[in-house]
């Protein structure tokens, strides 16, 4: 630990009290929440173990057939879920296909063109449509398509979903274009969409997204073992399409907050976080995060998924740790604005052990202040959870999915009461209920 860290509180006093005095330095507070108390019950289905009081209904899965005359594709990711009004709602699903996996599903004239022409760019996004009070799917569709490993992704507080390409393709034979960008697709869509890539926000191997509601600043993962943390400040709040910065996250003292060589930073943690401009966003030589580094920019072990909260948002970092077993960090911007001093930037959690945790990927803010988190390890047992984290810390599992794949996508419905998460594959989507609000 370098002697400006040690000094950190001191020699950042003015600013954290500029912190303190918006709000910032202490958390907000929440409601005690649910926390399960006793082991999960063993489902008879064999597919999801829940907490007694729980229960789920699978709403969508692979080979159903869908509205547009394609069936359901498999490889669901990132979801999530709005409430479209007249009592309906809407879940938007990844699906993280690559140029050789089967396009099932994927229909309309976009992909249409691409299939003549030999070029079978199968991943994308479904939409569905649900009554807000039976979660009966009224009608799922193709909503995009055309794009390479849809991985994660974000909800906007104007009611799209930002889709994240985790793939730099370049044309090859079997691509026409360039991959590695972000898409925003409209909750309330009718059909298939046709959006232009978001370039401004950066070509490199995206994760997952969020929305500071405050600002419209959007701060974006990379899935890479050396990767990066972005923000992108549009020009116009709300029009993304518009073009705006993007900058890299600079930790005070922090080159590497990964902890794979002995501990660097600690759980609890406070320190101060400042964004620096980085040119050139769309990175023909997939050179961002190594050009941010060059520029003091902090590393992180696989930044996955990222979710804003109230005032704060937390984002996984899958293989961090000093048992690389995963981390989750949480940064408190700046209530006064992006130009009037640091951001707060806390390691909240770390993996001691695999039993506990391990490779936090998508995360969700539960309506009751705690986290959830979907693991995804693929070790030679695939024993995959969903793990609550209360907000001093402490983890639980949640649920265990007995099939051997992973859990994605955990989202809530507006109201609060049902959980919505995916198998990935083959594809499944669960809908939850159970004591959420208690």
């Amino acid at each position: 630990m370098t002697p400006n860290r040690r000094n950190f509180l001191t020699a950042t006093g003015s600013a954290f009290a500029a912190l303190a005095a918006s709000g910032c330095a202490s958390p907000p507070p929440r409601a005690s929440g649910y926390s399960p108390v006793g082991d999960l019950v063993p489902d008879p289905a064999g597919l999801l173990d829940l907490p007694p009081g729980f229960s789920y209904r699978v709403v969508s899965r692979l080979g159903d057939a869908m509205d547009d005359g394609g069936t359901v594709p498999d490889r669901a990711d990132g979801m999530g879920c709005f409430d479209l009004g007249n009592g309906k709602i809407a879940l938007v699903r990844n699906h993280e296909l690559k140029v050789d996996h089967d396009g099932a599903g994927a229909s309309g004239p976009a992909f249409d063109t691409l299939a003549k022409s030999l070029i079978p760019l199968p991943g994308g996004t479904t939409n569905l449509v649900l009554d807000a009070q039976t979660l009966a799917v009224e009608k799922q569709f193709r909503s995009f398509a055309g794009t390479i490993r849809n991985c994660a992704g974000g909800v906007t507080p104007w009611g799209t979903w930002l889709t994240c390409e985790e793939d730099v393709t370049t044309p090859d034979g079997k691509a026409n274009q360039s991959h590695g960008w972000v898409f925003e697709v409209p909750a309330n869509a009718t059909g298939q969409v046709n959006p232009p890539p978001l370039k401004a926000m950066g070509r490199f191997k995206h994760e997952a997204a969020c929305v500071d509601p405050a600002t419209g600043i959007v701060y974006l993962t990379e899935d890479r073992g050396d990767s990066l943390l972005y923000r992108f400040i549009p020009n116009v709040q709300g029009q993304l399409a518009e073009g705006g910065t993007l900058q890299v996250l600079i930790i005070d003292g922090l080159a590497d907050t990964r902890n794979w060589s002995g501990k660097t930073v600690s759980t609890g943690e406070w320190l101060a976080g400042t964004w620096r401009t980085i040119d050139n966003p769309e990175a023909p030589d997939d050179d961002l995060r190594e050009r941010g580094a060059a520029m003091g920019a902090s590393l992180f072990a696989r930044g996955e998924g990222i979710w804003m909260g109230d005032g704060e948002f937390y984002f996984t970092c899958t293989s961090g740790g000093v048992a690389k077993q995963g981390q989750i960090f949480r940064i408190r911007p700046n209530a006064d604005g992006p130009a009037n001093g640091p951001d707060a930037v806390q390691l909240f959690y770390e993996s001691p052990a695999k039993a506990e945790y391990t490779y936090g990927d998508n995360l969700v803010v539960a309506p009751n202040g705690h986290l959830v988190v979907c693991e995804d390890s693929y070790d030679d047992v695939v024993d995959n959870h969903l793990r609550g984290v209360t907000p001093q810390g402490s983890v639980y599992p949640l649920a265990r999915l007995r099939v051997q794949t992973e859990p994605a996508g955990a989202c809530f419905s507006p109201d609060g009461r049902t959980m919505f998460v995916n198998a990935y594959s083959p594809t499944m989507t669960f809908a939850i209920q159970g004591p959420w609000l208690a």
